[in-house]
This record gives structure tokens, C-alpha cells and sequence, in this order.
């Protein structure tokens, strides 16, 4: 058994948070029962399930990180097709493994796995490694993605600790203090690794991020649906809602840019991105962020300095053209307006120590281009 929490009284503070004790042999076992049970019923047939394949487990480990399930399941099956094991994704240009990724979002975590793969094939022979601390040290891949593929690929006994399942344990455990705290990790990972039977965990570790997924939802739990509902401390105490503690959210900041289509001879110019940039490693078409204030200026007052920025980053001088479109979108805390222009080519040659390149029309779809890129690629 563990501790329940008293309910409040009437106007009562809530007293200040502390750890709550490990649960009971008795506990885990009712536990890992309910739980094993209901997966074997509900468990979703998605297309990384049916494998023990450490590649496989690898590369939707790191597509569903902030990411639907939804959404990965095509881009995992044409990663897959395209770049079936590690020796295949380290030979890869990082062109090719951009545009396999492109429209997931985060794109950090595509060339991360496209160096781990380079490091697994020149150091490990081309075997992702079972050692938890080797695996660790791999490019972008910490202590969850680790835990994740050595559980689920070679059973080993490793624990996992992600969105979905700290949101879980949090509620199970009724812990009310910051999960994301120093305290909060060393406590939910003790608990992690407390819950996993002797054997199966890599079945069990998908069946906790199973439940927290599709039934420990954030605002809308589906208790009644939930085959560990008898034993969850949130539950009990009515406060699955306060549970876990929400971590406070970056302040939203508005941006106005400018993206410009330059022709010339049959082609566009594009730019590719710097490791410190937004998009690192996709093409765009050139692209500079507006002054504030500018918004409702008419073109003509500012097309000068327009084209001034435009030619200080490419070395290209422009003759600016009509606005194609207005994209509205958001990226991380930035909420942008993007102000689409074309324009002509009249003189320069492209600046040397930037990725710019003139680019046929036909050839865009096989550059990897951010999300607006590939949009303003359709106008073109």
C-alpha cells in the first residue's frame, strides 16, 4: 500500500509537498497484473511494434518525441524504406535524411540520429550498443531514448521516464511538487524502475507509455477506463486535474519577417541554414526579420531597406517585386508573420562563406526546405 492524502478541509492550505513512499510488494504486483492485462487487449498495432529491431525502436523513439503518434506513423514507414539500418542512414548525405524528416518539426533530432548512426557504424560496428552508459553517450540520445531501446530491443531490465509516463507516475504517486525539480526526477525514476517486473520490460515500459498516452490524457483523464484506476493516489484524492504540476510555459513573442524569391535564368535562389539558426541544415528562400513598427507601412517606404538586408546576406543586388502571400505561423515561443515578396536579380554574385545556391524550379523537391519554404516552393 502507499500513503493516501487526507482531503481538504474547507478553506485549509494544502500542506507543502513532500516525496511519498515507494509502494509495496503487494501494490506492485496488483500493478503489474492490471496493467499487463489491459495491454494485451488495447495495445494499438502500430508499425514499430511488430519488431525487436534496435534501429527500428531507435528511429520512432526519437520521431515521437513531441510528436503524435499519428503523425509519425508515415514518416517512420518511408525513413524506414529509404534508410532501413544503421550502416545505410551513417552513408547518408544529411540532405537526404533532412527531406525524410522534413514537416515533423525538431529538426535537431534528425541530424542527432544521423550522427549516432555515424558513431554506432565507426565505433560499435554498426550494432547499437547495450551498455546503458555507451548508449547514453551517443549523439541526442539521453537516459529515456536509451532506456526505451534497450528495453524494448534486448528486454533488458531498464527504466524510462518520458512525457506520458511522468504525467503517470506523478498521478499514481498523488506527487504534487514540480516533477521536473531535482527532486521530482530522482523520485519518479526510483519509481520507474520499481515498477518494471523482472522480465518483459521493454513490453511493460510500452504499456505505461501506452496508458499515459491514450488513457492518463493531460486534461482529460479517462479514468473509468483505466485498469489501474483503483490504485492511483490522484484518483483517490479527486485531483487527477492538479496533477502533475504544470511547468510554466515561455512568454509568446511576436516577429514580422520578410521571405524574398529571387529569380534568375529559370532558377530561385536559396539559403541554407547555420548550425545556430532556426532551421539548421534545411534550405529556405532568403529571409530577414522586419523592424518593429513596420506593420501597415506601405511597400514603397520600405522596399530600399528591404532589398539593403536582402543583399547584405546573399551579396545579390534585387529589384523588389510585388507581396505573393502573408503566412502566419508559430515556431517554439516565436509567433510569426511572414511577408512573401519576389523579386529580380539585377547584379552581384552570391556571398562566399554562405550555403547559397541558385536552384531550378524542378530540382526544389529534392531540397529539404523548412515548413514556410516548402509552401512559398509551391508558389514558385
Amino acid at each position: 500500500m502507499m500513503r493516501s492524502l487526507r482531503p481538504l478541509r474547507p478553506g485549509e492550505n494544502a500542506p507543502p509537498p513532500s516525496a511519498p513512499p515507494m509502494p509495496d510488494a503487494h501494490w506492485l504486483d496488483r500493478f503489474r497484473r492490471a496493467l499487463s492485462a489491459w495491454y494485451g487487449r488495447h495495445a494499438r498495432d502500430l508499425p514499430w511494434r511488430g519488431t525487436r529491431d534496435p534501429y527500428a525502436v531507435l528511429i520512432s523513439e526519437m520521431m515521437l518525441q513531441q510528436t503524435q503518434v499519428a503523425t509519425v506513423r508515415p514518416y517512420f514507414e518511408r525513413f524506414i524504406a529509404a534508410l532501413p539500418d544503421f550502416a545505410s542512414l551513417a552513408n547518408a548525405e544529411e540532405e537526404k535524411v533532412l527531406r525524410l524528416w522534413e514537416g515533423l518539426g525538431y529538426y535537431r533530432r534528425a541530424r542527432q540520429l544521423h550522427q549516432a548512426a555515424r558513431v554506432i557504424v565507426a565505433q560499435h560496428g554498426g550494432q547499437f550498443p547495450r551498455d546503458p552508459k555507451a548508449a547514453q553517450q551517443l549523439p541526442g540520445i539521453g537516459r529515456y531514448t536509451a532506456g526505451a531501446v534497450l528495453s524494448i530491443a534486448f528486454d533488458l531490465r531498464v527504466p524510462i521516464l518520458e512525457a506520458n509516463t511522468t504525467r503517470l507516475y506523478c498521478r499514481l504517486l498523488g506527487y504534487r511538487d514540480d516533477p521536473w525539480s531535482a527532486q521530482g526526477q530522482h523520485l519518479l525514476w526510483a519509481f520507474a524502475e520499481t515498477v518494471l517486473p523482472p522480465r518483459h520490460a521493454g513490453r511493460f515500459n510500452q504499456a505505461l507509455m501506452e496508458l499515459g498516452s491514450v488513457v492518463c490524457t493531460r486534461s482529460r483523464p479517462r479514468c473509468g477506463a483505466c485498469p489501474v484506476a483503483m490504485l492511483c493516489a490522484a484518483k483517490r484524492e479527486g485531483r487527477q486535474v492538479d496533477i502533475p504540476r504544470s511547468r510554466p510555459k515561455p512568454p509568446i513573442q511576436l516577429r514580422r519577417e520578410a521571405a524574398v524569391i529571387i529569380r534568375h535564368k529559370g532558377g530561385v535562389l536559396l539559403r541554407r541554414c547555420g548550425p545556430e539558426e532556426r532551421w539548421a541544415g534545411l534550405w529556405d528562400f532568403p529571409r530577414v526579420e522586419l523592424p518593429a513598427g513596420t506593420n501597415g507601412v506601405p511597400l514603397p517606404a520600405r522596399a530600399d531597406a528591404l532589398e539593403e538586408a536582402i543583399g547584405r546576406q546573399t551579396g545579390v543586388l534585387v529589384q523588389l517585386g510585388r507581396l505573393l502571400v502573408t503566412l502566419r505561423h508559430q515556431v517554439t515561443r516565436f509567433r510569426i508573420t511572414l511577408e512573401c515578396y519576389e523579386a529580380a536579380r539585377i547584379s552581384g554574385r552570391l556571398r562566399k562563406g554562405n550555403e547559397l545556391r541558385w536552384v531550378r524550379q524542378s530540382d526544389l523537391a529534392r531540397y529539404p526546405l523548412s515548413s514556410t519554404g516548402r509552401k512559398l516552393a509551391a508558389l514558385v
